[in-house]
């Protein structure tokens, strides 16, 4: 009998594992059972795949769709955190009044740049609304080749009623614009300007000719009340003789402020009410008729008692006649000197030796601190002048003289009234030798004790021994006391320090006059350009115990620059 091992039923091989029904789509399909009796030989199918690819892919899809829409989010509430931070800033707290001041004063009080303010109003919004909404900073309006008319109005129109800065500029080196060009483009600005004068605190003109500023200026008729500084400069100064007769008066005559008027080349018909309690005056570029007479510039000056600044500038001397019947005319008018107590500089340039005569004769001048003349001929009688002032209180710091010719002795005795002189400059004069350099050298008493700056340009009669004396006699007796190159111990004692020494010794055994017997100051500056008697080893040697020398370069045979 055979035996058979007992029978696995195939619903072990055939049943599926059980798994969750989450397919949706999936519908069981209900198989007919078939014809054998066991249920456990019943086929079943497998259950499909749990996901298909494609909705893998459309899961993910969606995924990455969520996280761009929270990274958008995150980066929107960074920007409003990076907001709220920033309006925690001080500087974005400020109230609008304080920040226009804080702009007014970095804007007006610096180096002026005209792209200043449109900088701040790139900051943002509100800086651009404060800064337009702060008229000073609109209040310099300027009409030339590079800035047209209608940004004027655009500043008038922002600077509301604020003291305005007018300059209308356009000088000779136009040639690509014609004179009919200008002149509309002048008559533009001053048509703009002309409602607007009540409030100009500042008005500058220049213009190539006479037409040009009186056809300007014609414009000019209504009150300035306000106005402090008035400048008119005609380039063209012996042209358009034919307009001679000077309009009508200028701001209709008032002008109660008015503190510093330069003119150049301008004839006003000198109407002394424009002049009239000035601090600075600037007369320059009269010739022939035009050129005011000593009598007319004492008038002006009588009328500015606190005067602080005077310039004549390229200006035709007087005749001989007449000056010789200005000189009685001003001898019968005035009695006595007119005292400008506050005037500190005083500026003579080409301005004829008898208008500067006149002027320096008849004016005391007791608090002068500037004095420049040049190319005056003869200043003989000046340098008295300026001496008898010297015997009773002439407090000059810087002196210059250029193109002029004097007795030098004049000169010297002029230096030994100026304790407080710290500048001398001297260009162009033959007649300096090696008498002033000995008197500036000499300590009986020290001439000029105050003395750091010494400009000796184009003076070609002094010698390197003089020079070389004046400098030794200005050092500290100490030799450690100021920095020099040594190239052994014995050369530390030299014939400076020596002298200096000896000096020292002699101070110290002098009683009751230490005061005029005082150390003078060291020289910081000495100026020698054009100078041919001086050599490189003569540099070398100022560059040892000065400072600052400062010499024109030597030139070849082909003016190619040398260096020394």
């Amino acid at each position: 009998m055979t035996t058979y091992p007992a029978r696995i039923p195939a619903s072990v091989f055939t049943q599926p594992r059980r798994r969750k029904p989450s397919l949706k789509a999936y519908i069981p399909v209900a198989l007919k059972p078939r014809s054998c009796g066991n249920v456990d030989d019943v086929y079943v199918p497998r259950t499909p795949t749990f996901m298909s690819i494609a909705y893998l892919r459309e899961a993910i899809s969606t995924i990455d769709l969520r996280m761009a829409t929270l990274v958008k989010e995150r980066a929107e509430l960074e920007t409003k955190l990076e907001t709220a931070v920033r309006l925690q800033s001080p500087i974005l707290r400020l109230p609008s009044e304080l920040l226009s001041n804080i702009f007014t004063i970095g804007v007006l009080e610096t180096e002026e740049d005209p792209v200043m303010v449109p900088t701040l109003m790139l900051v943002c919004r509100y800086w651009a609304e404060v800064a337009l909404n702060t008229p000073v900073l609109w209040a310099k309006i300027s009409v030339s080749a590079h800035d047209s008319v209608e940004k004027a109005q655009r500043r008038l129109n922002r600077s509301k009623s604020c003291p305005l800065d007018v300059t209308v500029n356009f000088g000779p080196r136009l040639e690509y614009i014609s004179n009919q060009a200008i002149g509309e483009h002048i008559v533009d600005a001053m048509e703009l300007f002309r409602p607007s004068l009540w409030r100009i605190k500042s008005f500058s003109l220049t213009v190539p000719n006479r037409p040009q500023a009186y056809t300007a200026l014609l414009r000019c008729q209504e009150d300035a009340p306000i106005l402090e500084n008035l400048t008119i400069n005609v380039h063209h100064s012996m042209q358009d003789d034919r307009y001679s007769n000077p309009p009508l008066p200028l701001f209709n005559g008032c002008t109660p402020k008015l503190r510093s008027c330069s003119l150049t080349s301008f004839n006003f018909g000198w109407d002394l009410k424009l002049m009239t309690g000035l601090r600075v005056l600037k007369l320059g570029g009269y010739f022939n008729s035009f050129a005011p007479s000593p009598s007319t510039l004492l008038d002006i000056l009588r009328q500015c008692p606190d005067l602080e600044e005077l310039t004549l500038r390229n200006m035709s001397d007087l005749d001989a006649d007449s000056c010789q019947g200005g000189m009685i005319h001003n001898d019968a008018q005035v009695t006595s000197k007119i005292h400008l107590p506050r005037l500190k500089t005083a500026s003579f340039y080409y301005s004829g030796i008898g208008h500067t005569r006149e002027i320096l004769s008849h004016i005391a001048f007791p608090n002068l601190e500037h004095l420049e003349l040049s190319y005056l001929e003869n200043i003989n009688p000046l340098l008295q002048d300026l001496y008898e002032q010297g015997l009773t209180r002439l407090p000059l710091k810087n002196l210059r003289i250029e193109s002029c010719m004097f007795n030098e002795m004049k000169l010297v005795n002029l230096l030994r009234k100026l304790p407080s002189l710290v500048s001398l400059q001297l260009a162009d004069i033959e007649d300096i030798t090696y008498i002033t350099l000995k008197a500036l050298s000499s300590h009986q008493p020290w001439a000029c004790p105050r003395l750091e700056s010494v400009t000796l340009n184009g003076c070609t009669s002094f010698d390197w021994d003089s020079l070389r004396a004046f400098v030794e006699s200005r050092l500290p007796a100490d030799p450690h006391a100021y920095k020099r190159y040594h190239t052994s111990a014995a050369s530390i004692v030299s014939s400076a320090s020596a002298a200096a020494a000896d000096y020292a010794r002699m101070q110290s055994r002098t009683t009751g006059h230490t005061g005029l017997l005082a150390a003078p100051q060291r020289l910081r500056m000495v100026d020698v350009t054009r100078c041919n008697q001086i050599s490189r080893e003569m540099l070398q040697w100022l560059r040892m115990y000065v400072e600052t020398v400062k010499c024109e370069a030597a030139k070849g045979i082909w003016g190619e620059p040398i260096s020394l």
